[in-house]
């Protein structure tokens, strides 16, 4: 099976990476050529850069992207306005962005006013963090238990009962999924499930999974009675569409428990393969009310991705029943998308940073900032709040971790303590602050999480899970070092680190 896969993948990827180097020829040898048509193809890519910069100097775009895209473009004016046009522009949102709005617009996220204006009661100096996060479309929900687990093998531990409790329906949404220890023993489950009479889809990004599945692995599931669909498929075009993809995880089992954070479908999040040292994730379990919403989440892309319509409200457990469980603080999960320029993601960020007056605590894979959260976490920091972060020491992409170290320096002269998680690569996306307030999600702090990806978070106050993602990281800390002191290997790698930052959008 693993063979027969393989060859599949690898001739699929093969055609595809073809494709693309012959596009990329055609353009290049059109453009060196001498003759007049090249000539004419020459001046046109020219006035088409000076056309990009005004577009991108008179934007709302973030001051990192502006100046990036006007440095290419002055730099290399026959490729930059070209290159803008394949990363940037984005010829088919403005449909997707409409279908986006009705999918919401359908759906009861927008009706639990009355926990929304007891919370604001409970919790006023957070009122406005949960006030935002209200009008996008996100409400505060009360009615329910939260659990936080890491590394990933404990949401692992916890998930595998969890499935097999589903009595009407499993939706799972990720970035990643793999076959190996992880994804089999889900799959076996998911199996079972379905001849159960229990309803099971499955959604997953193209490119995220794009080296890990078969192309035709949609209609195996679907022979086994698995919905399955596959989002944004990639497609061998110099397409600008291939930006926006999937990086949500989601696990609903009856609209009633669901799961998030930073963990794949994968075998290294559980640590069953070693890839990069011991991989640390971690993941959050709703129990209650709140997991509607990630329901919702996963139902809305279904939908965009099946390009179907149905009525979310069948799936709702708490339609025709009011919910009795326990509440555990206030919980408002979250989700990010990159059409609608609304970054939720960033301002929840944002907010947690202006907001902390004791401490702020950050695990994140990557540390690649746009100016805002530079500032926002350096005046915390110089405001006399314990602003620590905690990033890998093993890398997965080189150049990414050195974009990363690159931002060490401002930073720790603000008075920022940062450190490297030394065991390995550290994979959670989390926030903590003053023992009140956490989120746990699928958001990294760099450009493509906040900006690019549809993702993913919960934000709680008064919560549990508080305490608990506070304890993981101290005690993450002890399996840290500090760093003190930007390293400095001289003048040419520091403007080699300059150049990474000012081309960090691109990542």
């Amino acid at each position: 099976m693993r063979n027969r896969w393989f060859r599949q993948i690898l001739r699929r990827r093969v055609f595809i990476i073809l494709l693309l180097v012959l596009q990329a020829v055609i353009l290049a040898a059109l453009i060196t050529n001498t003759s007049q048509l090249a000539r004419w193809v020459n001046g046109a890519f020219r006035v088409l850069s000076l056309l990009v910069v005004l577009r991108v100097v008179s934007s709302r775009d973030k001051p990192s992207y502006k100046l990036l895209w006007t440095f290419l473009c002055l730099v290399a004016p026959v490729f930059g306005g070209l290159l803008y046009l394949l990363i940037c522009f984005q010829g088919s949102t403005r449909s997707v962005d409409q279908r986006l709005r009705e999918l919401e617009a359908q759906s009861r996220l927008n009706e639990n006013t009355d926990a929304y204006t007891k919370a604001c009661r409970t919790a006023p100096d957070h009122a406005p963090q949960m006030t935002y996060l209200q009008r996008a479309g996100f409400p505060v929900w009360e009615h329910t238990t939260c659990k936080y687990f890491s590394p990933g093998e404990k949401v692992f531990q916890r998930l595998i009962p969890e499935l097999k409790k589903a009595e009407r329906y499993i939706f799972l949404e990720f970035f990643i999924i793999q076959e190996g220890i992880m994804w089999n023993a889900i799959h076996d489950i998911l199996k079972e499930k379905v001849r159960q009479g229990v309803q099971v889809r499955v959604l997953y990004d193209d490119i995220g999974s794009f080296l890990t599945l078969p192309k035709d692995y949609p209609k195996q599931l679907e022979r086994e009675g698995i919905q399955c669909r596959v989002f944004n498929p990639f497609r061998p075009v110099l397409s600008s569409l291939q930006n926006n993809r999937d990086h949500r995880k989601i696990i609903s089992i009856d609209g009633v428990t669901a799961f998030t954070g930073g963990f794949n479908l994968a075998d290294e999040y559980i640590n069953a393969f070693e890839k990069h040292g011991h991989w640390k994730d971690a993941g959050i379990l709703l129990h209650g009310q709140a997991a509607w919403s990630l329901t919702v989440f996963f139902l809305q892309m279904w939908d965009l991705s099946s390009r179907t319509r149905e009525d979310f409200s069948q799936f709702d457990p708490w339609l025709c029943a009011d919910c009795q469980l326990p509440s555990d603080g206030l919980v408002q999960p979250y989700a990010d998308s990159p059409i609608d320029k609304e970054n939720v993601g960033e301002h929840v960020y944002l907010q947690m940073i202006n907001n902390a007056k004791r401490y702020l605590y950050i695990n994140t894979p990557y540390l690649i900032l746009d100016d805002s959260l530079v500032s926002a976490l350096c005046l915390a920091a110089k405001s006399g709040v314990d602003v620590r972060i905690v990033a890998p020491h093993h890398w997965d992409k080189w150049i990414i971790h050195m974009t990363t170290r690159s931002y060490y320096h401002p930073l720790l002269e603000a008075g920022v303590r940062i450190y490297e998680y030394t065991p390995g690569f550290l994979h959670e996306k989390t926030f903590v602050s003053d023992d009140t307030t956490a989120t746990v999600g699928t958001i990294n702090l760099d450009y493509r999480s906040l900006y690019l990806h549809f993702e993913c978070g919960v934000w709680l106050y008064q919560n549990k899970v508080v305490g608990q993602v506070k304890e993981d990281f101290l005690q993450t800390l002890n399996e840290c070092q500090e760093i003190t002191k930007a390293p400095d290997h001289g003048p040419l790698f520091r403007l080699f680190q300059e150049l990474l930052r000012l081309v960090a959008p691109l990542f």
